[in-house]
C-alpha cells in the first residue's frame, strides 16, 4: 500500500489513475509521494518514507532539486502536458502587443454610458490601431515542447520564424516545421526579429539573459515576451529599454512589484498553463510517473536523476539504487550479489552529472542484511527492493 499526500490540488482526471493500492492522506508526513503545482518546497523537512516528488507542471524552481537528489528522493515534471496552453498564450500576447486591444476595450468601458459610442468610436479607434503579425519576424529562443509549438504556429500565422536553441533534442528536432530558420547564435535572433518570446528553464546561466547589453542588439521598437520564468529578464534593464523606446510592449505572465503598472508592459497574472486541459494533462502524467517508480521503479522525466526505464518487472523482485556518479559502484553492488549466490537476470544502469540510478532485477528474493549490504556502499543514497 502506497500513501500519497497533494499539496496544491490535482485534477482528479490525474488522482483518479491511483488504484485501491494508493491511499491519500492528509499531511506530508508517512507519504511515499508528493504531488504539487505551485506550492513552495524549499523549506520542507522530508521524511524518510518519501521517495518521490511530481511536479504537475514544467517549472520545478518550487522544489529543492539538489537536496532532494542527496536524500534520494526522485522529482519528475511534466514536460510538454502544458504546452499548447501556454502557446495560445504567447500567440494572444503578440496579438495584445501589436494592437492595442487592451487600450481599445477600455476606452469602450469607460465610454459604456455614451448613447453614441458607436460613433464615437470611429473617431477613437485610429488611437488604438496597431500592426499585423503577418510578414514581421518572431525569435523563438528555446525549442522544447512549447517553443517549437510557439514556432510552427507563428509560421502558419504567415510570420517569418527564427529559432535557437543549442541543445535542440532529436524529438523536438522531428516535431519542428522545416520552414523555420535556424539562427547560428543568439545576437543573430536578436538582431533580426522584431518579436523575440523566450522558452527556456530557469538556471545560472540563463537568469538575467535578457538584460541592457541583450536589448542594446535588438532592433529598436522590438516586443519581447516572457512566459517562461521572470528571472530570466532583467526587468530594471526592461523598463529602461521600455522607457526609451528602444522595447515597443513587454509582455510578461510574471506579476510583481517591480514591472506592474509600467507603461507598455503587458503584465498577465502567470495564465500560461491555467487551462481546464493543461491542469488535466499535467495531472494524469505526475500520476502516471509515480506509478511507474514505485511499482516497477522506472523514472522518466525526472529533473534530479537520469532518465531510466526496464519496463514491467513481472515475477522478478527489482533492486533499486540511487547513487552517486562515481566509479566502481556497478562492480561492488555485484560482487555483493554474488556473495549471496544471486543470479542477475537484468540489469541497467544510468547517470546524470552528479548522480546515477542503478536498476536490477533478480530471481531470488532479496534480504534485509543484502539490502544493508547495499545500502553501506560508499555513495549510495538510498535502495529500494520492489517484490
Amino acid at each position: 500500500m502506497y500513501q500519497y499526500h497533494c499539496l496544491n490540488p490535482i485534477a482528479n482526471i490525474g488522482l483518479n489513475q491511483f488504484t485501491e493500492d494508493y491511499v491519500a492522506i492528509d499531511k506530508v508526513e508517512g507519504a511515499d509521494a508528493i504531488l504539487v503545482r505551485s506550492a513552495v518546497m524549499h523549506d520542507m523537512e522530508f521524511a524518510p518514507e518519501l521517495k518521490v516528488i511530481a511536479r504537475a507542471g514544467a517549472g520545478v524552481n518550487n522544489i529543492p532539486l539538489d537536496r532532494c537528489a542527496e536524500e534520494g528522493i526522485v522529482v519528475f515534471n511534466t514536460p510538454g502536458a502544458n504546452a499548447n496552453g501556454v502557446k495560445e498564450l504567447v500567440i494572444a500576447g503578440m496579438l495584445m502587443a501589436s494592437r492595442d486591444i487592451i487600450g481599445g476595450i477600455n476606452w469602450v468601458q469607460e465610454h459604456e454610458e455614451d448613447g453614441d459610442v458607436a460613433k464615437q468610436a470611429e473617431k477613437a479607434k485610429k488611437a488604438f490601431a496597431g500592426c499585423e503579425l503577418q510578414g514581421k519576424k518572431l525569435g523563438v529562443i528555446g525549442l522544447g515542447a512549447i517553443g517549437v509549438l510557439v514556432a510552427n504556429t507563428a509560421y502558419h500565422l504567415g510570420m517569418d520564424v527564427y529559432g535557437y536553441d543549442p541543445y535542440l533534442s532529436v524529438d523536438a528536432a522531428w516535431n519542428l516545421s522545416r520552414h523555420i530558420h535556424h539562427a547560428k547564435t543568439i545576437d543573430e535572433l536578436y538582431r533580426e526579429c522584431d518579436y523575440i518570446t523566450i522558452h527556456v528553464p530557469a538556471t545560472e546561466s540563463t537568469k538575467g539573459m535578457i538584460d541592457k547589453n541583450a536589448i542594446s542588439l535588438m532592433k529598436k521598437g522590438v516586443v519581447v515576451l516572457n512566459f517562461a520564468r521572470d528571472v530570466l529578464v532583467n526587468e530594471e534593464d526592461m523598463i529602461d529599454a521600455l522607457i526609451a523606446g528602444n522595447v515597443k510592449k513587454y509582455v510578461t505572465d510574471f506579476p510583481n512589484p517591480v514591472i506592474t503598472g509600467v507603461k507598455n508592459a503587458i503584465v498577465i497574472p502567470h495564465l500560461g498553463a491555467s487551462t481546464e486541459e493543461s491542469e488535466d494533462n499535467c495531472a494524469k502524467m505526475a500520476v502516471k510517473e509515480v506509478i511507474e517508480f514505485l511499482e516497477n521503479g522506472n523514472i522518466r522525466n525526472s529533473v534530479n536523476y537520469p532518465n531510466c526505464e526496464m519496463g514491467y518487472r513481472g515475477d522478478l523482485t527489482r533492486i533499486t539504487i540511487l547513487h552517486r556518479n562515481v566509479p566502481n559502484m556497478i562492480g561492488q553492488f555485484t560482487a555483493i550479489l554474488a556473495e549471496e549466490g544471486m543470479n542477475i537476470a537484468n540489469m541497467t544502469n544510468k547517470s546524470k552529472n552528479a548522480y546515477a540510478y542503478t536498476m536490477i532485477d533478480v530471481e531470488n528474493e532479496v534480504s534485509a542484511d543484502v539490502t544493508n549490504k547495499l545500502k553501506k556502499v560508499n555513495e549510495v543514497l538510498r535502495v529500494r527492493v520492489i517484490a
